[in-house]
């Protein structure tokens, strides 16, 4: 059962960014986001992703969960990246 909370958890975050992602395909503006949000966010999510898998790796466990919240934000923050410079400039 706890697996299942996880599991649910972590496809619940790792989807957040995705309305976000979506709208900002669709319509191709994203000044409401701002450099340093998007930067805090994707620091947060590198050097939390680094703990995980450092932890993981010393207490030899793998917590697919997390690894996949992270993982997918990642892939959509990089497109927020990308969108933010191409429709925004890399105006701060």
């Amino acid at each position: 059962m706890l697996d299942l909370v996880g599991w649910v958890g972590g496809v619940a975050l790792s989807i957040c960014a995705l309305p976000q992602v979506i709208k900002t395909y669709r319509t191709k503006k994203i000044e409401d986001l701002s450099w340093g949000f998007i930067l805090l966010w994707f620091g947060g999510e590198i050097l939390t992703l680094a703990y995980i898998i450092g932890i993981d790796v010393r207490a030899s466990l793998l917590h697919f969960p997390l690894y996949l919240n992270y993982g997918l934000n990642i892939i959509l923050l990089f497109y927020l990246v990308f969108a933010k410079i191409a429709y925004g400039g890399i105006k701060a």
